[in-house]
């Protein structure tokens, strides 16, 4: 099961699309503006990011600008959704830019494409991380504890 981080300030938009993503078995957090987004992304460590990109306290492109600059957020997927046209920045930070209202199949086919690619790269990574030799060699193996 896979972690989405959903963000949007109003309650009608994220609801039904939290419905749509948890029928196909995915986990959804829910927060209702960027910063709330961040603090959420930092301890649920989610597997995509879809954003609003018009919020107050802090809009979708900062959002993932800021995602961006952490280590350990910075390769996550980030869907950013509106009804406005694409801002130019945001090609920049985000993944993959939908508009509003973006047709649910389109919008899990997306999804479900960046979250395959994101856990076959770290399937990947984890086998060659395994498969190299360690420089730690211990002389008699009953001395460790």
């Amino acid at each position: 099961m896979s972690t989405v981080l959903l963000v949007d300030d109003d309650f009608d938009n994220p609801w039904a699309l939290q419905l749509a993503l948890e029928s196909v078995g995915h986990h959804v957090v829910l927060a209702e503006n960027g910063r709330d987004a961040l603090q959420k992304a930092r301890h649920c460590n989610p597997q995509l990011v879809i954003t609003d990109w018009q919020m107050p306290e802090m809009d979708g492109t900062e959002l993932c600008r800021r995602l961006r600059c952490q280590p350990m957020l910075s390769d996550i997927p980030i869907i950013l959704l509106s009804a406005m046209d694409k801002p130019q920045s945001a090609s920049l930070y985000c993944s993959a830019f939908l508009r509003k209202p973006a047709p649910i199949e389109h919008l899990l086919s997306t999804v479900n494409h960046f979250i395959a690619r994101r856990l076959s790269v770290q399937q990947t990574m984890r086998s060659c991380k395994e498969g190299l030799p360690s420089r730690w060699r211990a002389i008699d193996p009953r001395c460790w504890p």
